[in-house]
């Protein structure tokens, strides 16, 4: 990618490209140069828009990045703002080239050190809660009183405890018993539970669910080996427990009992090999690609580097960018597994009429996102130049070190609640739009794409990468990120966290159907 230093109005993303993407709001009329062609804006052009190089005729492909971003409609002229008006994505074919281009490993990183948590089965956390987590939504609401009646002042004398985390969802019935949503939906709850940033936890159903508590405890792995008998987590039933009343005075009295041995957890020096970075975008716009996600590329390899995991994630959002992850895969099985997820999309949006370059949202095209294609290449920038080392399914537990891919929606919800699931103890997400988002018990640092934006939303944005636009390298900026990660892991609280955000943000990704 070329530099922005000596780029005041556009960006020449590639070499090789037919467009260039404005770096801020241009009138009609003004001369712009981009690599060593000279364009007349033929009308206005707003920031992270793409203006056409070169004439080109209808049907004509679209580049960016060096690489296929779609195909114009109508005759375009050089100087031409481009965009859904006389472009679409269309199809073409990707040549997946398993594992033929594995990239070197990163720069080694020794040294590097955050405050976290040691747990007892050796993993590592960057916060402490103590959960109440509902294995359907009947019991949503007990569960959420449940922690309401430990308030702040309450909690003040446990200052190790990071809150009492209420983690509710809209499911856990009407699902087939031990088919593949039931058992996504194990993952994601066994997931949180047994989370690093989680320090206690108990159970609330209703006791009657398909997603049944028993089975939850079983197959997600929540009985404690090597006890005698074996050691259940905490259960409360309303049905068994005599109702909402009587359940909220035994998780009560539960919590209380757990909170002190909550507490006395305290953070200690842990290498940054022990952070599992998750990676998203929300909010995306024509300037993603450029600045926050190749420089949050930047630091996912640092990480790699140090001997950390950094996850990306968003399937829907790398179609199009697939055939660039298959040939940095390690092997042709890796590259394959991520090809198996991409056709089951495929499939799966085809079963409800809808396709995945119905993607990019209404919002990330008045940001200047035009085609998932251009979305898709800007998105898998944030995975940096590691190589893939693995491909896991959503909410599956991360077992393999270096750069990784977890199968998921775009939606950032749901998407990011399955990287929580997998074991991230950090999240980073970057946004263009504006995206006020957390995901609680794991800490996430916004990252904004343009200056404007983060500048109007400074209460949300925790890193400026607008910057790259006027010059600041995209290296630094990603060293600013690393920097962050381990500031962060350590306790320094997010924007989202200052703000409580991050329980709403709980949303298990069910694939139905509902019976």
């Amino acid at each position: 990618m070329a530099t922005a230093a000596a780029i005041v109005d556009v960006v020449l993303v590639h070499p090789d490209d037919n467009v260039c993407v404005a770096a801020r709001d241009l009138d009609a009329g003004a001369a712009v140069t981009a690599g060593r062609t000279t364009v007349t804006l033929s009308g206005k052009v707003r920031l992270g828009h793409k203006i056409a190089l070169t004439g080109l005729r209808k049907g004509d492909r679209v580049i960016r990045y060096g690489q296929t971003i779609g195909f114009t409609t109508t005759d375009v002229e050089p100087g031409d703002w481009i965009h859904v008006h006389n472009m679409t994505a269309g199809e073409f074919a990707r040549d997946y080239a398993y594992a033929s281009e594995i990239p070197p490993e990163p720069t080694p990183i020794e040294g590097r050190t955050f405050q976290g948590y040691r747990r007892a089965d050796g993993r590592v956390g960057t916060r402490n809660y103590l959960a109440v987590i509902s294995t359907v939504n009947c019991s949503a609401s007990v569960s959420k009183y449940v922690a309401q009646r430990f308030d702040k002042q309450l909690l003040a004398r446990f200052p190790n405890v990071d809150g009492i985390l209420p983690l509710t969802h809209k499911g856990g019935c009407g699902l087939q018993y031990g088919g593949e949503d039931h058992d996504q939906l194990n993952r994601v709850l066994a997931g949180f539970a047994k989370h690093p940033n989680i320090g206690g936890y108990l159970l609330i159903g209703l006791g009657c669910e398909t997603a049944a508590m028993p089975y939850l405890v079983e197959h997600g792995g929540l009985v404690q080996l090597g006890a005698q008998p074996r050691k259940l987590p905490p259960i409360f039933n309303l049905q068994d427990c005599g109702g909402t009343t009587k359940t909220l005075e035994a998780a009560q009295r539960q919590i209380a009992a757990m909170l002190p041995q909550v507490n006395d957890i305290r953070r200690q020096t842990i290498p940054a090999s022990e952070i599992i970075l998750g990676l998203n975008c929300g909010g995306s716009d024509g300037n993603s690609g450029i600045t926050a996600n190749p420089a949050l590329g930047v630091a996912s390899d640092m990480l790699v580097g140090a001997g950390g995991t950094s996850i990306l994630t968003e399937t829907p959002e790398i179609y199009g960018a697939e055939h660039l992850l298959t040939r940095r895969a390690r092997t042709r099985a890796i590259g394959e597994k991520l090809i198996e997820r991409i056709h089951w999309w495929e499939r799966y949006t085809g079963n409800f009429g809808a396709k995945l370059d119905n993607n990019p949202s209404p919002g990330n095209k008045d940001g200047g996102l035009t085609t998932i294609y251009e979305k898709s290449l800007g998105a898998a920038a944030k995975g940096g130049t590691a190589p893939l080392s693995g491909v896991f399914l959503y909410g599956e537990p991360i077992t393999t070190r270096g750069f990784v891919f977890m199968d998921s929606p775009g939606y950032d919800p749901a998407s990011v609640t399955g990287l929580v699931a997998s074991g991230a103890n950090v999240v980073c997400f970057t946004t263009g739009r504006g995206s006020c988002y957390g995901c609680k018990p794991t800490p996430s640092i916004k990252i904004a794409t343009n200056t404007p934006m983060y500048e109007r939303m400074i209460d949300d944005m925790d890193i400026d990468a607008g910057r790259v636009l006027t010059g600041t390298p995209v290296e630094e900026v990603g060293r600013e990120i690393f920097d962050f990660i381990l500031e962060v892991a350590s306790g320094r609280k997010t924007k989202s966290e200052q703000h409580g955000i991050g329980e709403e943000e709980f949303v298990p990704w069910s694939i139905g159907p509902t019976l």
